[in-house]
């Protein structure tokens, strides 16, 4: 990859792993409740080299789907499996912001608790059309 490996960018390829692994247990689609992180996909979505990010870090397209919800976030216990603790990267906003209660409350309970706005879906579509939203509450 030519671009620079933010921590966002290495963090949403942690997230297009997990994501793979769940597509391929059929669990449902995991949350993305960092704005950080998501605003770093929105960006390399718009780039040509979107299609081999997706291909090095999930084995095929990722598509992108408005998800609204709130609630337990499904893929943690996935991810710490597979890469440990979530970094302080997934509590921060696209300003740097760090939610310090947020993560706080990851670092004591081990347990994600959060909205988020989108998911990724396994091909290579875009968002889904508005009637095709889901929300979710967990």
């Amino acid at each position: 990859m030519s671009s620079t490996l933010t921590p966002e960018r290495v963090e949403l390829g942690k997230f297009f792993k997990v994501s793979a692994r769940q597509f391929e247990a059929g669990h449902i689609a995991p949350e993305m409740f960092s704005t950080a992180i998501d605003a770093e996909w929105h960006r390399l979505m718009e780039t040509p080299e979107y299609a081999a990010f997706c291909a090095e870090h999930a084995g095929q397209a990722i598509g992108h789907s408005r998800a609204k919800g709130a609630g337990e976030i499904s893929w943690i216990s996935a991810y710490e499996e597979m890469f440990g603790p979530l970094p302080k990267i997934w509590f921060t906003d696209e300003d740097g912001q760090v939610d310090e209660r947020a993560l706080a409350g990851y670092r004591e309970s081990g347990v994600v608790v959060a909205e988020w706005d989108c998911s990724p879906i396994p091909g290579d579509g875009g968002d889904l059309a508005p009637e095709q939203e889901k929300a979710l509450v967990r």
